[in-house]
C-alpha cells in the first residue's frame, strides 16, 4: 500500500484549446470534462517496494488505522497532540524527538503577530505537562522569557472565552486532543524592579499580585563572574577590549568580600553599594597607570582600556536597577525554576542591553544547575526573538550558552523552544539541531531561503498566506510536514481576557470576540 499527503491540486477542462473556451463550456456549447489532478507526496510504502502505483489505480482517503499508518502514528509509542489536520483529526508528534530520547529542541518561525509562534509554543508546553504522555511530567520545568508586553503574566488565569458563548466549543476542541481546557497550574512570575524605587517593587502594571522583583547584588555580580554578560553585543568578541573584560572579571572574584547583609561589597579596599560605585571603581583601576597592569593586563594599551571604560560606563543606565547592594536581602528575588513548574521572566520593560544581560545570566545559571543535578527532570527553555540572541554572524556570551544548549542540552535534560521571525538569521547549528521545526505565516522572501528546504514548494506558497493558528509541523518520523490548527489558548493572553471572577483587577468587564472561530487566535491586536 502506498500512502501520501496531497500537496497540490490542479483543475482544468479537458478539450479546451483557449482560455475563453470556459465560457462556451459553461453555456453548454462546447463539450468538455473537468479534470482535477492532485499531487501526492509519498509518506509511506508498505511493503517497502518503491514501485509507483499503476495508472488508473483507485485512490481513497485514509481514515482510522490507515491514516495512522500513513502518518507513522502507529509507530509512535508516545504521541503528543499538536492540533488537528485539514481532515479534522488529531495530529501528533513523536515525543522521543522532543524529550531527548532520539532528538530534542523545537524551532518555530514566522512573522510577528500573525504567525502565533508564542501561542503555539505555550500550547506545546500545556500538552507536555497535561497530556499524560511525558514521563515524570510533574518534575518537568519550563523557563519562559517574555519580551513582548505583559501578555505572559496571566498564564495561570482562565481565559474569559471559557465562560462566554464559545466556552463549550473551546472545551470540546481541547477534549478532542485529549487535553483539559485549563490554564497553567503552577506558575511563578519575575519582573525587574521599578527604576529608582528604593523598595524594589516589580515593574508591572496589569498584575498586582504574585510577581517577584529580581536583581543581583554587587557581591553576586563579582563572585559569579557576571561582567562578560554586560558586554553581550555580538560584535564584542571581535574587539581587543574583551581581554580586559576577562582580566577584570578574574580580579573582581579575587578581591571581593561581602560588606553587610544587603549585598554590598568591599573591593580593593573600597565600599561599593551601587552599580555606579562598582563602575567607578573598575574604571579608576583600569585607567590608573599604577593599577592598570594588575587590573587590565600587562600588555593592554591605554586605547584598549579606554574602549573598555566607554562601554562599561554606557551600561549604567540599563543595569543600575538590576545590580545593586542597597536593598536588604529579600527571599524569592533570585530567578529560579525550582519552586514552580513554569517560570516566567518578564523583560519587556528593560532596555535591550539589560534584556541580553538577564537572559544570558539566567540561562547560564540554569545550565550549570542542570549539569550539576543531572538529566533526571527536563527543563524546557522558551526564548522568543532568537535571531537577536543567537544571530548567524558574530559571537557573544549569550550565543555561546544557546549553542551549548543546542548541542549538549539533550544530554543535560535542557530542551530549547526557540521562536524567531527569520530562521535565516539565526545561528545554523541551533536550527539544524532542532528535531522539530514549525512554521507559521512567512514572508514571501523569507520563505525562499534554504532554511525552509524541508517544506515542499506548495507548502512554502501556502505558508505565505497562512492564517493565524495554522502551523506547518516537520518531524523526523514523517517525511512531509503536516498542516495543523491548534485551539485558542485556554489561559488569558492579555489583561482583557482574564475572567472577571479571578483575583486580577481588570477595571472593567473583559471584551471577547465570540464571533471569531475557536481554533484560530484573533489577528487583530494579536499579542504574539
Amino acid at each position: 500500500m502506498t500512502s501520501g499527503i496531497v500537496t497540490d491540486v490542479r483543475s482544468r477542462h479537458e478539450g479546451a484549446s483557449f482560455g475563453s473556451d470556459v465560457f462556451l463550456i459553461s453555456d453548454g456549447v462546447m463539450p468538455a470534462r473537468v479534470q482535477e489532478v492532485a499531487e501526492v507526496t509519498t509518506t509511506r510504502v508498505e511493503p517497502e517496494c518503491y514501485v509507483p502505483p499503476r495508472p488508473g489505480s483507485i485512490a481513497r482517503r485514509a481514515t482510522g488505522a490507515e491514516r495512522a499508518e500513513a502518518l507513522y502514528f502507529d509507530q509512535m509509542d508516545r504521541r503528543l497532540p499538536v492540533g488537528v489536520g485539514r481532515d479534522g483529526e488529531t495530529v501528533y508528534v513523536d515525543l522521543d524527538f522532543i524529550d531527548g530520547t532520539r532528538g530534542a529542541h523545537i524551532s518555530i518561525s514566522g512573522i510577528s503577530g500573525v504567525a502565533t509562534k508564542t501561542s503555539f509554543a505555550l500550547f506545546l508546553l500545556h500538552a507536555l505537562f497535561n497530556g499524560g504522555v511525558l514521563r515524570n511530567a510533574h518534575n518537568a520545568k519550563a523557563l519562559i522569557f517574555s519580551v513582548k508586553g505583559e501578555d505572559l503574566l496571566f498564564l495561570d488565569k482562565p481565559n474569559a472565552r471559557l465562560s462566554g458563548e464559545s466556552g463549550d466549543d473551546l472545551r470540546h476542541a481541547y477534549a478532542e486532543l485529549g487535553l483539559a481546557a485549563s490554564p497553567f497550574q503552577s506558575v511563578g512570575f519575575f519582573a525587574p524592579p521599578i527604576p529608582g524605587d528604593n523598595n524594589a517593587r516589580p515593574h508591572v502594571a496589569g498584575r498586582t499580585e504574585g510577581v517577584e522583583a529580581f536583581w543581583w547584588t554587587i557581591t553576586e555580580f563579582c563572585d559569579g563572574g557576571l561582567l562578560p554578560y554586560v558586554f553581550a553585543d555580538v560584535e564584542d568578541e571581535r574587539q581587543q577590549y574583551t581581554l580586559v573584560v576577562h582580566q577584570v572579571t578574574s580580579k573582581l572574584r579575587r578581591e571581593t568580600t561581602p560588606a553587610g547583609s544587603d549585598g554590598a561589597a568591599l573591593i580593593d579596599g573600597q565600599h561599593c553599594r551601587t552599580y555606579s560605585d562598582l563602575v567607578d571603581l573598575i574604571c579608576d583601576r583600569v585607567t590608573d597607570p599604577g593599577t592598570m597592569p594588575d587590573w587590565a593586563g600587562p600588555a593592554i594599551t591605554a586605547g584598549t582600556a579606554n574602549a573598555f571604560v566607554r562601554r562599561l560606563r554606557s551600561s549604567q543606565r540599563a543595569l543600575s536597577d538590576l545590580i545593586r547592594g542597597d536593598i536588604p536581602h529579600r527571599p524569592g528575588r533570585q530567578v529560579t525554576t525550582e519552586n514552580r513548574q513554569v517560570t516566567v521572566v518578564d523583560l519587556h520593560n528593560l532596555m535591550d542591553r539589560a534584556q541580553r544581560f538577564v537572559t544570558g545570566v539566567v540561562l547560564a545559571r540554569e545550565t550549570e544547575r542542570k549539569e550539576a543535578s543531572g538529566p533526571g527532570s527536563l527543563l524546557f527553555t522558551m526564548l522568543d526573538e532568537l535571531n537577536k540572541y543567537a544571530p548567524r554572524a558574530g559571537a557573544s556570551p549569550i550565543k555561546d550558552v544557546l549553542l551549548d544548549i543546542a548541542e549538549r542540552g539533550r544530554s543535560l535534560g535542557i530542551i530549547l523552544i526557540g521562536a524567531q521571525q527569520t530562521a535565516s538569521e539565526v545561528e545554523r547549528r541551533i536550527i539544524s539541531n532542532s528535531a522539530i521545526k514549525v512554521v507559521g505565516r512567512l514572508d514571501s522572501a523569507e520563505a525562499s531561503r534554504p532554511e525552509y528546504g524541508f517544506l515542499p514548494s506548495g507548502q512554502r506558497s501556502r505558508a505565505t498566506i497562512a492564517k493565524p493558528g495554522t502551523m506547518f509541523v516537520s518531524q523526523p518520523a514523517i517525511p512531509v510536514p503536516l498542516a495543523v490548527e491548534f485551539p485558542f489558548p485556554a489561559w488569558a493572553t492579555r489583561l482583557s481576557e482574564v475572567q472577571p471572577t479571578t483575583t486580577v483587577q481588570t477595571g472593567g468587564a473583559p471584551t471577547v470576540d465570540h464571533a471569531f472561530p475557536v481554533r484560530v487566535p484573533t489577528p487583530d491586536d494579536a499579542p504574539f
